[in-house]
C-alpha cells in the first residue's frame, strides 16, 4: 500500500491504526525522496489528526505480562553466560521461543497486571524458568544457517545484549521514559 491510499483510508474510516502508522513510517524511511503527491497526503493527514477528522489509535490497551516476566528472565541469564564466555546471544530469539510455549497473562490495567505478576511467581516461575533453559540450550546447539535472517524492526543486527533490550522495550512500551 501507499501513502496516498493509506492516507485515504485514514480520512474515509476517521482512524489511523497502529498497522497503518506503521507502513506509512517504512514508506516515508525506504523511500529515498518523497513525491509532492506524497508530501500533500502527509501534510493532509497530520491537518487530519491535528483537527480531530482523524483519530491516532493508541498502540495497546493491553499488555501481556508473561513477556516481561520472560524477557526479564532471559536477560538475566543471557548477561551470565555472556560474561562467562564469548558467545552472543540474541534475547528475542530466545524469549520468542519461551514464549510459545507459555500461557498468556494479559492485562488492561496497573491492578491486573500486578494481580498477573504476582500469580506469576507464585504459580508459573517454574515452567517460566524451564522454558528459558530450553530455550537457551537449543539456542547454544543450533546450527549458523540463514545468516541473512533479519530480526524484526532492525535493518543491521545488533550484538549488544543492551541494545537488544532497549529495542525490546521500545517495542514493548513506546511511551515509557521519553
Amino acid at each position: 500500500m501507499n501513502i496516498n491510499k493509506i492516507v485515504e483510508q485514514a480520512l474515509q474510516s476517521g482512524y489511523l491504526t497502529p498497522t497503518m502508522e506503521a507502513e506509512v513510517g517504512r514508506l516515508c524511511e525506504t523511500s529515498a525522496e518523497l513525491s509532492n503527491e506524497e508530501y500533500l497526503a502527509l501534510d493532509k493527514l497530520m491537518g487530519a489528526l491535528l483537527t480531530g477528522e482523524v483519530v491516532a489509535m493508541p498502540r495497546k490497551q493491553f499488555i501481556n505480562v508473561m513477556e516481561e516476566l520472560v524477557v526479564s528472565e532471559v536477560i538475566a541469564r543471557v548477561a551470565e553466560i555472556e560474561t562467562t564466555s564469548n558467545r552472543l546471544l540474541d534475547v528475542g530469539d530466545i524469549a520468542a521461543y519461551a514464549l510459545n510455549r507459555l500461557p498468556p497473562l494479559y492485562a488492561t490495567t496497573e491492578e491486573g497486571a500486578s494481580f498477573q505478576r504476582e500469580r506469576a511467581k507464585e504459580e508459573l516461575s517454574d515452567i517460566i524458568n524451564s522454558q528459558v533453559e530450553q530455550a537457551i540450550s537449543l539456542y547454544l546447539e543450533r546450527p549458523s544457517f540463514h545468516p541473512e535472517r533479519q530480526a524484526l524492526n532492525k535493518g543491521s543486527q545488533s550484538h549488544s545484549v543492551f541494545e537488544q533490550v532497549t529495542k525490546l522495550l521500545q517495542s514493548q512500551a513506546p511511551n515509557y521514559e521519553s
